[in-house]
């Protein structure tokens, strides 16, 4: 027995052993799956919904040259990662006039295409108007003398009328802001993500889009996906308002629309964010997003945040790889016979 129980410890000692040098012999980057191999742009709106409109410009307008502009960027400057675009054109996505089927074809084109993450280029808008409005405001009052009743009842009043004045109202709303889908609709994006493992134009009722999740299997595998694409959609969104305060851009922040939620980002089963590049109805900044150099200079600052996402999934990537040879070491020496067992 004492022999037996000599060659058990040896072989435990080999394993570990075994480990140790797996890990100082990691898997080769030709040996693992790209951690970014494919991003989906998509230019938001397009057609016959041209989104907000500015003084100058459209939404829709300004989001496709920005995103083609950023589709060209990406495959210069980061080798290896395929780039496929919801649009290319002036038109809806996938044609036609029906909006909320537009929504639908881009969410579904990115599932089918298995991306690896879901890009959204849009533009934002605020106030009554673009560039500003004209409003009126009390500024006093004046008094007159009118008869009211009848007969012998009829007698004076004395009644105030308020003064009015005109006066411009600046849109002074500006910035970028990232969405990522919201917390509270994570059922949705569950649903998406397991089915892809088998208003402004962003918006959509979908309450009759709701995939059934019967299997459990399928549920805790979706839920589990889902965690973990939310974090990855936060990670870049971060990194994405981060890159526009560095290029002296006013950052808005990442957000989330909880009170109505953004489709083509619940139903993309993949990281996902929606860009907000700027406000079309501020005039400066409808100026700057609408310029050769702002959108170059937007390019450039969603481009670096896609490298360092891209750098961090890869850093990720490389622990697990590190981490991987012990933990499957030990889980065999747990399957291994103890001195008790061979009592």
């Amino acid at each position: 027995m004492i022999k037996r129980v000599y060659y058990v410890s040896l072989l435990l000692v080999s394993l570990i052993a075994l480990a140790a040098f797996t890990v100082n012999d990691p898997v080769t980057p030709q040996q693992q799956k790209p951690a970014l191999s494919t991003i989906i742009i998509d230019a938001g709106h397009g057609g016959v919904d041209p989104g907000a409109l500015g003084q100058h410009s459209t939404e829709a307008e300004i989001a496709l040259s920005i995103s083609l502009k950023l589709g060209k960027a990406i495959e210069k400057e980061m080798p290896g990662v395929k780039v496929i675009y919801t649009r290319t054109t002036d038109v809806l996505a996938g044609g036609g006039t029906n909006i909320q089927q537009s929504l639908r074809y881009r969410a579904n084109m990115a599932n089918e295409a298995k991306g690896d993450l879901f890009v959204s280029i849009h533009c934002n808008a605020a106030g009554v108007k673009a560039g500003g409005w004209y409003a009126k405001r009390v500024v006093g009052h004046k008094t007159r003398t009118v008869w009211v009743g009848k007969g012998k009842k009829r007698k004076k009043k004395t009644v105030r009328d308020p003064i009015y004045e005109s006066y411009y109202v600046k849109n002074w709303q500006h910035g970028t802001e990232t969405y990522i889908w919201a917390a509270d609709r994570g059922g949705f994006k569950g649903e998406a993500i397991n089915q892809s493992q088998e208003e402004g134009g962003e918006n959509v009722e979908d309450s009759t889009n709701i995939l059934d999740l019967n299997s459990p299997e399928a549920r805790i595998r979706a839920q589990l996906y889902e965690k973990k694409y939310f974090a990855k959609s936060l990670t870049l969104a971060t990194f994405v308002e981060e890159e526009f305060v560095k290029g002296g851009r006013v950052s808005r922040g990442v957000k989330q629309r909880n009170e109505k939620g953004i489709w083509v980002l619940q139903a993309t089963g993949m990281p996902s964010v929606l860009i907000e590049t700027g406000f079309v109805t501020h005039t400066e900044e409808e100026q700057y997003i609408i310029s050769e150099k702002g959108q170059e200079e937007i390019v450039n600052n969603i481009l670096a945040s896609l490298v360092r996402y891209k750098a961090s999934l890869e850093s990720k990537q490389h622990q697990s790889t590190e981490q991987n040879a012990p933990a499957e070491a030990e889980s065999q020496a747990q399957q291994l016979p103890t001195r008790d067992s061979l009592k």
